[in-house]
């Protein structure tokens, strides 16, 4: 894991030491409930400022602080810099992105060339930091679990950066762990869940019998159980891509919306955004789902209905069903989020036509549709867009400039 990455970047481009220098990485910071993104360990430690907190939470007294704004293009840049360093030392099938700072390498075929595994580790800790001077820090373990969890728990409070898990180190690390929601794998609904069970503690989870757990939990708690155990039998090489049972898109508008009409615009962009996707993957979806919510301020909370449709990908098809379920439901109320869904996805089987249309017509549609998304794959979401994207309320024009939800 590469410490507090989007911050640690921002300290290497301003020629400063992310150890030592105060810096948060800040979305909307011009608000007072701007978020922080990243913060050095600084800012944590002196400030307790970190991921999550707010910029009314911010000691804006103390000079030294650095407020910088998102730069996302930047942090994928950089990430790709650093998968070129692990290639070089394990092959690219054994390499397994968790996230834009973190990622699993099996080195198991890479000894003969490179060393042993604290040879290895170390090496790659040097290559990124005289290279990049990021500091990174490493979980070792006999699979993916105990790897991610001595990082999580161990590596990142040490001052090398390293921490090893081995399977006989199950009873003096796993079932050491103090709450339920340091492991991964165990949000807050999940560990409220064991609670309930009367399992407060990973040791109580291990001693728990299996049957117990899997009646309770299904199928997680069966893989809980293992977990516990500090046994992952996923391989790296051994990739699995599961078919999407749905495809959606939602967002929270930078203002209450108080005209239909600019609502209606918004839902059309992103309609449009994920049909796209549909296209791509060569799916169908006969099943879609809208939901709005209003502004805090209004007495009512909003509305979520789903309508059968006939099966399509059809940006020109899927606009008329939302907005038809936005006019329907709508009780003129200031909208504040919109998010939308399609479902019952199936393989594309062919073109659906009705006896009524104009068979031509219809053909020419899903043609040009095709047409626009590769141009739009091409040179981006913007390339092309409808006129009613440039009208008051349209969203998607400064969407498609942001990676990530945040700017560029």
């Amino acid at each position: 894991m590469l410490n507090r990455f989007f911050a640690s970047v921002e300290c290497v481009k301003r020629r400063l030491n992310p150890l030592e220098a105060y810096l948060v990485v800040m979305s909307n910071a011009e608000r007072a409930g701007g978020l922080v993104l990243a913060a050095t360990p600084k800012m944590k430690s002196v400030h307790h400022i970190k991921t999550g907190s707010r910029m009314y939470e911010l000691p804006t007294w103390d000079e030294r602080i650095i407020i910088a704004p998102p730069r996302m293009k930047l942090y994928l840049k950089v990430n790709a810099m650093i998968q070129a360093i692990f290639r070089r030392y394990a092959p690219a099938e054994f390499i397994h992105v968790y996230s834009i700072d973190e990622c699993f390498l099996d080195i198991t075929g890479s000894h003969l060339l490179f060393g042993s595994t604290d040879e290895i580790v170390r090496k790659i800790q040097r290559d990124i930091l005289e290279e990049l001077r990021l500091y990174v820090t490493v979980g070792i373990g006999d699979n993916p679990l105990l790897a991610k969890l001595a990082l999580d728990n161990v590596a990142k409070n040490r001052p090398d950066g390293i921490a090893e898990w081995r399977y006989e180190d199950v009873p003096e690390t796993i079932w050491k762990i103090k709450h339920l929601e340091d492991v991964c794998g165990i949000g807050h609904r999940t560990a409220a869940h064991l609670k309930r069970m009367g399992i407060f503690s990973m040791y109580q989870l291990s001693q728990t019998p299996l049957p117990v757990l899997k009646s309770a939990m299904g199928v997680i708690g069966e893989q809980l159980y293992y977990h516990a155990h500090g046994l992952d039998y996923s391989r790296l090489n051994e990739k699995y891509v599961p078919v999407n049972k749905s495809y959606g898109k939602s967002q929270i508008l930078e203002k209450d919306y108080h005209i239909p009409a600019e609502v209606e615009i918004v839902i059309r962009e992103m309609v449009e955004e994920v049909a796209m996707r549909l296209r791509q993957n060569h799916v169908d979806t006969s099943v879609i789902h809208l939901s709005i919510g209003y502004s805090k301020y209004s007495i009512k909370k909003g509305f979520s209905h789903q309508a059968k449709i006939p099966s399509t990908n059809s940006s020109h098809a899927l606009i008329p069903y939302f907005l038809e379920l936005f006019r329907r439901y709508d009780e003129r109320e200031p909208v504040r989020s919109i998010a939308i869904l399609y479902g019952k996805i199936t393989l594309k089987a062919g073109l659906q036509l009705n006896l009524f249309e104009d068979v031509n017509r219809t053909l020419n549609h899903e043609q040009l549709e095709v047409t626009v998304d590769k141009i739009r794959m091409r040179y981006g979401f913007k390339s092309l867009m409808h006129a009613s994207s440039l009208l008051t309320g349209a969203t998607g024009l400064k969407r498609s400039e942001m990676v990530g939800g945040h700017k560029g």
